[in-house]
Order: structure tokens, then sequence, then C-alpha cells
């Protein structure tokens, strides 16, 4: 008996020893060193830990948005979360010096334009609810620049503090939930300008609280007596009853300036609210201070305070690549993937977030992966793998022999040119204009010819409907669009949570009063910000239904701009379009959208507020609002339109256009149900998708889908992001058992060189386009086995003295 016990313990012992064995192979590395920090921080210790434990370092996030690169380089799938977050916080900054500056567009009275509490409460809570990626947005008022419409007698005053802040709160065991699931859509918000006068650890604009990087960024601002230094922006408006006015007001920087407008934060530990890791964008807002002196000359424009957006540092994925050309640093985590240098090289995958293995190993040129192995190694097997399986394989084999990349080009022959043209016979029999739209197998060369030749002034010779495209033209707007709907989602989520709480009504005790109903200048100022906030949106426009809008019949403010990089931009209220069948009431989506939502709103997403204001205009402490905890509902991506592609020769912006229109509520006049309110849309150029030519499922509703040219017994397609609404964005890689044969840095055909030689056999030009094809992987080199030939040898010469006899 003591013996099968002490069979046992070894047994253990030598499994407990092989666990712990299994990646010793795999040395200490900058990951490990900030996955230790990363854990050594929580709820319970972060009030005692020194404030250097309470950051992680700046590289720690890499590839940052740059607005100065967005429109010239691809963005990578793994960076639109972070470059949604660099938009919002940069269209929130605009928002705030719009409407603190839109005082002077209207008569002086004693009384301030300014918005009322709710209304900053409800921003940054629609800030957070509309995407799942952001965490908290706050703005943060220098002290006493904060000007506030309610509470009585307040005119020309300002609160010590003022920064409302809104985070999302994990609901799973919040009593108004019974099912004890979380579902994300629970908010906290506090002004955390309301604390108690001698409570200094409290005042955000101290250096220490809270590891308070955000407000140093921009705050406080010393402008030194100098009107020049600030950026100014141009607005020109016309209203509804048409009369013209230009407006400029100062905002951040712009993006050719340096720095840009928007800086970033290094990642922090939210300690005693969110307990999260963050990383926040930054942006100051502008307006003229001091205010009301009735002597302009000495107002000056200045950054009063500052949109701080935050998200979540585990939702953003690392690099684990070594430095290179598309990875050139600062990141810290450069050079921690596993992939074996000497036969491959590393290639970042996004959606991993802040974990191992969001990477595959490709064979460097000259190599290829085994004839057993049909795609590059995951990073994720690599760093699961045990010493024997790493050391024992994810190698890829050396191709013996490889051949110069051909130099001469040939006119095919012409029983090759016809073997090519009957199997793409769509470059054969072809018709050219609108009509090439509609052939039964697309040509897409030509169908590209027309859709790229229409403009502002060749508009003009075709027929209205040879200007609007099938949806199949558009494939992946929505995905490849996201972030620019989800600002448009922002925007109706915002007017349906203020219409359903904010009752202008409502009598508070002391002097705190309501917020007054929305302004013209509020819907101007936040539907003008989209398009200032984000570069990919042409036009955007808040379409108020009829007698919904406070005051007005009809009222639609419409901002676009005319060129893609600019400072100076356009307004107009739609309203002044009365006539029988120019009401934008009237257009396709708005109708649709009325329709829809006309009785049933159950599909709609609730949300649920906790908010905790001041206790009066000094702040001394933060207490619920009457209505704890409140709640609205509001729509969806799901719940918006996406409209086909469509160039409008007669409107303001004379682009192929897609717009996505999603819509807002309020409550009925009796508050009884909820009605439909409006609708919010916003206009993108389609000529900025990327097209995808690969194959795919024959339910894809994708006119370009299998136009490509790679040779399919060889090789196959994968897309190339960034290649824009143009042929070639893909690239043919080599089937498995096939090889690339060329000596070159890279080890696949590239689909525009590809396109551009098949085009050139079309034409019956010199062309190289019979080269494009993978090798079959017969043998690493052609070697003599000695072995091998003496067996043979022998065995023939049995075979030659047995018919002897």
């Amino acid at each position: 008996m003591c013996l099968l016990w002490r069979s046992y313990g070894l047994f253990a012992l030598l499994t407990l020893m092989g666990v712990l064995a299994q990646y010793e192979w795999q040395p200490k590395d900058a990951f490990d060193e900030i996955k230790v920090r990363f854990d050594k921080v929580n709820g319970d210790n972060c009030p005692i830990l020194p404030p250097r434990d309470l950051t992680l370092p700046e590289e720690s996030v890499s590839h940052l948005p740059d607005i100065k690169d967005v429109n010239i380089n691809p963005v990578f799938p793994n960076r639109t979360a972070l470059l949604h977050l660099h938009n919002m916080a940069l269209s929130r900054a605009f928002f705030w010096s719009y409407i603190l500056q839109s005082r002077f567009i209207r008569p002086a009275i004693n009384d301030t334009y300014d918005p009322g509490m709710m209304y900053y409460f409800l921003s940054t809570v629609a800030d957070v609810s509309t995407n799942r990626h952001i965490n908290a947005s706050a703005i943060y008022f220098a002290p006493n620049s904060s000007f506030s419409s309610s509470y009585r007698g307040f005119f020309n005053k300002t609160f010590p503090r003022f920064a409302p802040r809104t985070y999302r709160e994990d609901d799973f065991n919040d009593p108004i939930h019974l099912q004890k699931i979380s579902t994300l859509n629970t908010f906290y918000v506090r002004d955390l300008g309301a604390f108690p006068t001698d409570s200094a650890l409290h005042d955000y604009t101290i250096k220490n609280y809270h590891i308070n990087e955000w407000y140093n960024l921009w705050l406080p601002d010393n402008v030194d007596k100098r009107h020049d230094t600030k950026t100014t922006y141009q607005v020109e408006i016309r209203y509804a009853n048409n009369t013209n006015e230009t407006f400029t007001f100062h905002g951040p920087p712009g993006a050719d300036e340096n720095p840009g407008p928007v800086k970033f934060t290094k990642p922090y530990f939210d300690c005693r609210r969110s307990n999260k890791w963050l990383v926040a964008a930054v942006t100051p807002i502008a307006d003229i201070y001091p205010r009301h002196t009735q002597f302009r000359h000495i107002e000056y424009p200045t950054y009063t305070a500052v949109s701080v957006l935050e998200m979540d540092f585990e939702r953003i994925d690392i690099n684990q690549c070594p430095k290179g050309e598309g990875n050139k640093g600062p990141n810290v985590f450069a050079d921690t993937a596993r992939c074996k240098k000497e036969t491959t090289e590393c290639e970042p995958i996004d959606g991993w977030g802040f974990r191992r293995g969001g990477y595959q190993c490709r064979c460097k040129p000259g190599f290829r992966l085994p004839g057993v192995v049909r795609r590059p190694y995951l990073g994720e097997i690599l760093e699961r793998a045990s010493d024997e399986q790493y050391y024992n394989g994810f190698d890829c084999m050396k191709i013996g022999w490889v051949q110069k990349v051909p130099i001469r080009w040939f006119r095919a022959p012409t029983f090759l040119r016809e073997q090519y043209l009957n199997q793409y016979y769509e470059y054969k029999n072809f018709t050219t204009g609108p009509s090439a739209l509609h052939s039964h197998k697309l040509n897409i060369n030509e169908a590209l010819k027309f859709i790229l030749g229409v403009n502002a002034r060749s508009c003009k010779n075709y027929h209205p409907q040879d200007l609007m495209l099938t949806g199949e033209f558009a494939y992946e707007a929505q995905r490849q669009f996201e972030n620019e709907a989800k600002m448009a989602i922002r925007l109706a989520n915002f007017i349906s949570a203020f219409l359903q709480i904010s009752d202008p009504n409502e009598v508070y005790s002391g002097k705190r009063v309501a917020d007054k109903p929305l302004t013209e200048d509020q819907m101007m100022g936040e539907t003008l910000a989209l398009v200032l906030g984000n570069t990919r949106i042409w036009s955007a426009a808040t379409y108020w239904d009829r007698r919904k809008f406070p005051n007005r019949t009809l009222f639609a403010p419409y901002a676009y701009k005319r060129e893609l990089n600019t400072r100076k931009f356009n307004m107009e209220d739609l309203a002044r379009f009365n006539k029988t069948g120019e009401e934008y009431i009237d257009r396709p989506f708005f109708r649709m959208l009325k329709q829809r939502w006309a009785t049933n709103f159950d599909s709609l997403e609730k949300y649920y507020l906790k908010i905790r204001l001041r206790h009066n205009e000094t702040g001394e402490y933060a207490q619920r609002y009457e209505h704890f905890p409140n709640f609205y509902h509001a729509a969806t991506m799901d719940h918006g339109y996406w409209t086909t592609p469509e160039f409008d020769c007669k409107g303001y912006v004379k682009k192929w256009l897609i717009t996505y229109a999603v819509p807002f509520f309020g409550w009925d006049s009796l508050k009884a149900k909820l009605e439909f309110k409006g609708v919010v849309a916003v206009s993108m150029n389609m000529l900025q998708l990327d097209i995808n030519q690969c194959p795919d499922d024959y339910y894809e509703p994708n006119a370009f889908k299998n136009t490509h040219k790679c040779d399919e017994k060889t090789s196959y397609c994968v897309p190339i992001l960034g290649r824009g609404y143009e042929t070639g964005g893909y690239k043919c890689e080599c089937l498995q058992g096939f090889e690339y044969p060329y000596e070159d840095l890279i080890t696949y055909y590239d689909g525009q060189l590809v396109e551009a030689e098949f085009e050139n056999i079309v034409k019956d030009k010199e062309s190289r386009y019979e080269t494009f094809k993978c090798r079959l992987a017969g043998a690493a080199a052609l070697q003599v086995q000695f072995t091998m030939l003496a067996f043979v040898t022998l065995f023939g010469w049995i075979l030659l003295r047995r018919n002897q006899c």
C-alpha cells in the first residue's frame, strides 16, 4: 500500500514538473513586464499605490491615429476603434466650441445662450451608449470658465468647477435587472465639479487627481492677450427665410498644425471610478473669454475646457511583430512574437486585444509552407505550444530552385489570347457607359470607367436613373463606414435622451431651473460637428418631422463641405424648400423610417442612467437627480437604413454618396407613449470604399465578386485594404502544395500588376500575365539520393538478367 502511494506521489510530481516546464522555452519579455504591472492594480489597492504604478508606458499603445495620415494611408482594422475615439473627441470639441461662441450670432440679452446641465450630462451619455468600445466621456472645464442657464439669476456667473462625466457601469448585480445579466446599457453620470470647497483631493485641476494627465495636456491655457492663437473655422449659414450669415468661430488646432487637434494619454488606471485601465483621447474646447465686458478687444480666444473620451486598454490590439516599415514604433511590444525568424516573418492580425497571439507567421521569400500545412501559422498556436512542438514544427521549407523575375515581355500567341478571351468573355463582347453596369457578366474595367467618369459637369448628360446604382456596388459599406454611422447614431441617441428625460416645464426646489427646449443653434452645431469631426462624412443632416421641433413647422439643418481638407463649411436649413415634391419629408429614407416606426417601438434599446448633479451653484456635493434611476429608448445600428449609391447632380455634394439614416424618438404630447420625431442622416463618398474582387458565396450582394484574374488552379485571391474603388485590390497567394517561384521581396502576385498585365493581353500588347502562376512544390531541390539510385540500378539489372534467361 505504501509503495502504491509513493507511486502516486512520484507520478504527481513528474506531472507537475512537466506542466511547469512546458513553457520554459519562452523567455520573459516586455509583454510579461506590462502584464505584471497591469494585474498588480485593482479597485481595492489603487488608492494606496504610488502614481507611477497607476500608469503604463506611453509606448504600450502603438500606431495611434494621426489626422494628417488618415486620408493618405489606409487605417488598419485593429485601429478603427481608436480612430472612432479620435473622431468622437474631435467632433465634441468642435460642437462645444461652436455652441459656446454662437452667442455672437444672437442679439445680446441679460441671459445666457449656453446649454443647461442636463444637455451636458446627456451629451456625454450618448457618446458612450452608441459605442461598446468607448467606456467613458467627460468635459472638464477650467476653473471659473463654465457658464450655465440652469440657475436663476446666474447671468455672467460661472461654476467654480464643472466636469460632467459618464462611464459604463457593470450592472450585473444591479437591482434594475432581475435577470442578473450584464447589459452594458447602464451609465453612471456625475458632475465631478461638485465637491466641498475645502476638499482639495476632489479637485480635478490638481496634478495628482486620478493621474490627471488628460487635463494638463491642454489646460491651463495662457493666451498672453493675443487674438491669433486659436484656429478659426468658417460656416456659411442659410436660414429658412433665405437670409444668409457667415459665422467664424475658434476651435481646436487644425489637422495641418503641429501638434494636431487630438492628443492621446498614457494608459492609466481609473481609480475609484470605473476601476479599469483606460486610454483617453483629449481635444481642447475654445471660447471667447472673459465674457460680456462690452469691450471686444480685451476678450481673447482661449481654451476653457477639454473633451475627453476613453476606451478600455484591454480592447486595443498590440503589435508583437519586429520593427519595420509597418511597425516603426514606438512600440513596447515590438519583437515579442514567437515566429522563427530564420524561415518565417510576422504579420499582425486584428481582434485580439491585450493578449498574446495576435499575429501569424508567414513564410519568408524563398521559403514555402510544408505540403501538409494550408495557411500561415497562427500566433495563438505558437504561444500555446510546448518546447518539443515549437522546435520540431512551425518552420517553412527552403525553395531550392528560385527563378529570376522575367524582364523581357512578349505578346501572347493568338491561340493563348483567344483562350483567355473565351474564359473572360466579358472582355470580348462588352458595352460601355451606363449599360456596362447591367451586363450579364460584369466587365469591371468598363463599369469603373463609367462610375469614375461621372462628375459635376458630365452628370447632366445622363438620365437620373443611370445615376442610381444598386446596393451591390456598395458592398461592405456597412462595415467600412461603420464609424461614420455610429456618429449619426450618437446624435440620434442624444436627441432621443433629451426629449424623453429633460422636461422644460419641470419645477425644482431652490434656484435650479429645468433645461430649455432644444434650440436651432444647438441642432445646427450638432449637425455641423458631424462633418467637422470625421473627414469621411461629406454631409450630415437632422430632419425633424412636421411640428416636432419647438416653434417650427419644419426644421432640417444640413451641413456639408465641398473639399476634403478645408476649414470652410456650409449650412442650409432645408425647410426653406417648401414646394410640393421638394420637402425633405418626402425623401424615400425619411418616409420609410417614419412608416416603420409609426406604432411599434418594442425593439428599441433601453438605456438606464444614474445621474448625480451638484447641490447648488458652488457645487458643495453631488446629489441624486430627482428621477433616479432614469431611462430612455433609442435606436441602434440595426434600426437605421442604408441607401443605395446615388450621384445627386442637383445636390450640394456632387459625388457618389451613400447615406445612412437613423431615427430619433420622444414622448407624445400626453407623455403616454413614444413617437417618431425625425431622422439623422450622414452621407459618405462611395469611392472611398475598398472593392472586393475575390470569390464569395452566391448570396453575397457584391457586384465585383469573382472578377479577379488569379490563376485559380495554383493560387487563391486575398483582398488587400486601402486600394480604394479601383481594380487590383487583392493578391494571389499560392495554394497548398504550390510555391512562389521567383526571387522577390514578396511571396504573392500583386493584384494591380495582375490586372495591368491582363489588360495588355486584351489589347494584344506585350505581357507577362502567363508567368503569374505558382509552381508545383514537388521537391525542395534537385538532389541525387545514392541509396535510391543504387536500389533502382540493382532492381533494373535483375530484371534485365531475368529477361535474358
